[in-house]
């Protein structure tokens, strides 16, 4: 077997400051934000678990860590590996997927968050995955947007690239002096969109480091995704959200308006959008007992605990 994943997904490959530990295999769907954010975010706590790629010259990994990918981990299930699978948010509506049975599950979602429903048994909330370093340049500039299109219908979203987007980059070179775009799909749309601002950086998310980038940024705009409003909120940073495309970020916008009144980048023209305040804006809202930001390295104890002592 030469490919772990199917189609649309990424592998972790080790780095010069892995651990010595066991190889764990670490996985994320590559098209969706929300999942290599949260990749990302737990692999900064695996201590001395060795990340690895799939390799057939090696025994397989002792554990693995999916986010979202539910091919993947049911491949990995059957070749006899034990898999922590982290799904962000509750499933789409539309895509018909069941959780994957014999893995261990655990939901991403803030515990501040209304539940849309009940909750699913055996796969228990994880609380927010922040980003390991809170610390924010003091010299910070330009404008950093987050950009999610995945399960965007096409029409949808190659609109919004067009219209919104191109509109709102546009006022961020002008009013910052700098703009990057971070996306996770449908990079071809977006540069097309943006080709006439040769200013503005476009990145595709699984190559790029946002929360690095966000530390630097002094504007931050974002799709309403669950990584967008960890790194906010743990950052205590001011966050616009762009308008919600499909139904997975319409949804979460939902939930969002009962209990966070956050700013919409809706109007390119407004000053106050590219000159947030430098306090932490509506996060002081948040009842700090209902979430202690430390999702990441829940997940992350889950699977060192699996592979040290697998089920």
């Amino acid at each position: 077997m030469a490919l772990l994943n199917p189609a649309g997904a990424a592998a972790a490959t080790p780095d010069s400051g892995a651990g010595h530990g066991p190889r764990v295999l670490l996985s994320a769907r590559e098209d969706q934000l929300d999942s290599t954010l949260a990749l990302a975010r737990v692999a900064a706590h695996l201590g001395d678990l060795r990340p690895t790629g799939w390799s057939e010259r090696e025994p397989p990994p002792v554990a693995a860590l999916v986010c979202d990918d539910t091919a993947a981990t049911e491949r990995l299930l059957t070749l006899g590996v034990p898999v922590v699978h982290l799904r962000s948010g509750p499933p789409d509506p539309t895509a018909g997927e069941a959780p994957p049975g014999r893995a261990l599950v655990r939901v991403h979602r803030p515990g501040w968050l209304p539940e849309p429903g009940p909750p699913v048994r055996g796969a228990p909330p994880t609380g927010v995955l922040a980003p390991r370093r809170t610390r924010r340049s003091p010299s910070r500039s330009g404008t950093l947007v987050l950009l999610s299109l995945w399960r965007v219908p096409e029409a949808e979203a190659g609109a919004f690239a067009s219209g919104a987007l191109r509109e709102l980059v546009s006022a961020a070179l002008h009013r910052t002096g700098s703009c990057t775009v971070v996306a996770d799909t449908a990079l071809g749309l977006v540069r097309s969109a943006l080709a006439e601002h040769p200013g503005v950086r476009v990145l595709r998310a699984a190559e790029a480091d946002p929360d690095a980038l966000h530390a630097d940024a002094a504007v931050f705009l974002a799709s309403p995704v669950l990584g967008a409003l960890a790194l906010a909120q743990a950052r205590r940073a001011p966050l616009a959200l762009l308008p919600p495309l499909g139904p997975v970020q319409r949804a979460l916008a939902g939930q969002l308006d009962q209990v966070l009144p956050l700013p919409s980048a809706d109007d390119p023209d407004d000053p106050g959008l590219w000159s947030p305040p430098s306090a932490a804006g509506p996060w002081h809202l948040l009842d700090p007992a209902l979430d202690d930001l430390r999702g990441a390295q829940r997940v992350a104890r889950t699977l060192r605990q699996l592979a040290l002592a697998p089920l």
